[in-house]
């Protein structure tokens, strides 16, 4: 699947990622008129990520889910949650899980089944919520990890483990030194780049990638020179405060090596001053649009 994405980022030139983090309260007025509760409040987010999906298609990759936008409004929001996944990829949009899922041995396979295998019910086999990639946590070491890698062999999908992330706080842990002299988010890296060994593709890039902050440009770039293998997911740009140029060093010398993701800036982008009279859907297009050029001013030609 890490081909997949790799391919559709070349065919794009444009390695973004939108972020259908969506809140109700992100949404315009006329959208939210009339919502007393968790199922209107729910089909409200359905029409607004289906318009943004509608939008962005054609010029972006990939869009990520993230599942906590969802949950807090109840079984209401998790079918707007499977709504979304299933219209994403019925329009040919890679769709990124962002579920940060862990546990150990049965309770991690079940985790597993949910978003990248199936779910055998009387001898037949059902897929709950059929993304093609998974964010998980390997900070419950591989016991939790073996799981989710055996079925992304299994069913050819892509998980994208917890490294060094976007949040300022990150390094109360992440950048704590171990007795050998590394970080513990450079241990982290090993340990992804040890898991995905046997399921490198074509470009040289495993379905094992790796969660690496935009925010962190010195620890993305000891990374990127340690993770000659794995792709990462890059969040923290735009709103979070990372800029293309402090992401540049996620990329390799082809231009690969990562997906961008941003979500209030496109999602919310219709907010910004720059985008006026544009509808919500429109603004967020042109904000994919601008954020590829961003991104393409300091990463040059994508697949060179």
């Amino acid at each position: 699947m890490m081909d997949k994405l790799i391919e559709k980022i070349i065919a794009m030139q444009n390695p973004t990622c939108v972020g259908l983090d969506t809140s109700f309260g992100y949404l315009p007025q006329e959208l939210k008129e009339g919502a007393t509760g968790f199922r209107k409040a729910s089909n409200a987010i359905c029409e607004f990520n289906k318009n943004i999906i509608d939008a962005v298609c054609d010029v972006v990759p990939a869009v990520k889910v993230q599942i906590a936008y969802y949950e807090m409004y109840g079984v209401e929001g998790m079918k707007a949650f499977k709504y979304t996944i299933d219209y994403a990829r019925k329009k040919g949009l890679i769709v990124i899980a962002d579920c940060k899922r862990n546990d150990i041995g049965s309770t991690a396979s079940c985790y597993s089944a949910a978003y990248l295998g199936k779910t055998e019910i009387n001898g037949k086999c059902l897929r709950a919520l059929p993304a093609e990639m998974l964010t998980i946590n390997g900070y419950l070491g591989s016991d939790g990890i073996k799981p989710f890698i055996d079925d992304i062999k299994s069913y050819k999908k892509s998980v994208f483990v917890l490294v060094k992330t976007s949040n300022p706080s990150s390094g109360e842990l992440q950048n704590l030194r171990l007795e050998n002299g590394k970080f513990i988010y450079e241990q982290m890296g090993e340990l992804v780049e040890e898991w995905g060994k046997d399921t490198v593709g074509k470009y040289g890039y495993s379905e094992v990638g790796a969660v690496v902050g935009a925010t962190h440009p010195e620890e993305a770039e000891r990374l990127r020179l340690q993770m000659k293998r794995t792709f990462f997911l890059i969040p923290g740009y735009g709103a979070q405060g990372g800029s293309a140029q402090m992401l540049k060093v996620c990329f390799d010398g082809r231009g690969l090596g990562g997906v961008v993701n941003s979500s209030r800036g496109i999602i919310c982008a219709y907010k910004s001053e720059k985008y006026k009279g544009m509808n919500y859907a429109e603004a967020a297009r042109a904000a994919c649009v601008d954020m590829r050029q961003d991104l393409a001013s300091v990463i040059g030609k994508m697949g060179k």
